[in-house]
């Protein structure tokens, strides 16, 4: 029933099984944002910071969008996720209208005069990242879920009830799964 792994690709959600207690992962939902020979990265997008981009980074100062922590892996890097591929330069469609990178300055000069909106970026402080194999040893021992990436997963404020909420939408046994408790040991 779990074994997806042959499934994953960039542009893919992967959700923390429900047996994951590895507490930089527990219950965490991820855009694949790149898997190959070399390696995987991918992002969380249910673990939002108590601090704005623009209190944590000096060249986004003024910039009022949450900063999530992205990942364990590089914790001093900021990375985005984005919907406007039309006017950032350079960045990389990983699903259809979902967008990872492009120029900095340019996005922070679009930021600044109004032309993209802050909900139309995800900010990450480090990222998640795996070298070749270790997702794919991680996926044979049931640790991942997956699932297609949908631009309203990947740029909602719904974080608490993120992980639930898609893998219940993968329907079947992951609906128990999503309705087991945190640490299945205490129920």
């Amino acid at each position: 029933m779990f074994n997806e792994f042959d499934q994953l690709q960039a542009g893919m959600l992967v959700m923390a099984s429900a047996v994951m207690l590895e507490q930089n992962f527990r219950r965490t939902v991820l855009l694949m944002c790149e898997h190959n020979e070399d390696g995987s990265v991918g992002f969380i997008l249910n673990r939002p910071m108590e601090v704005t981009v623009g209190e944590a980074v000096a060249e986004f100062e003024g910039i009022d969008a949450p900063l999530h922590m992205g990942g364990p892996v590089q914790v001093d890097t900021v990375h985005y996720l984005h919907r406007r591929g039309d006017v950032l330069e350079d960045a990389m469609e990983v699903s259809p209208g979902i967008f990872w990178g492009g120029d900095r300055q340019h996005l922070n000069s679009l930021l600044s005069a109004g032309v993209v909106q802050p909900e139309e970026v995800r900010f990450f402080l480090g990222y998640a990242g795996w070298s070749p194999g270790q997702l794919e040893e991680e996926f044979s021992e049931g640790a991942w879920y997956t699932t297609e990436a949908a631009r309203d997963i990947v740029f909602s404020d719904e974080y608490e009830r993120m992980w639930s909420r898609v893998v219940r939408s993968k329907g079947g046994d992951y609906c128990f799964a999503a309705n087991s408790p945190e640490l299945p040991g205490m129920n």
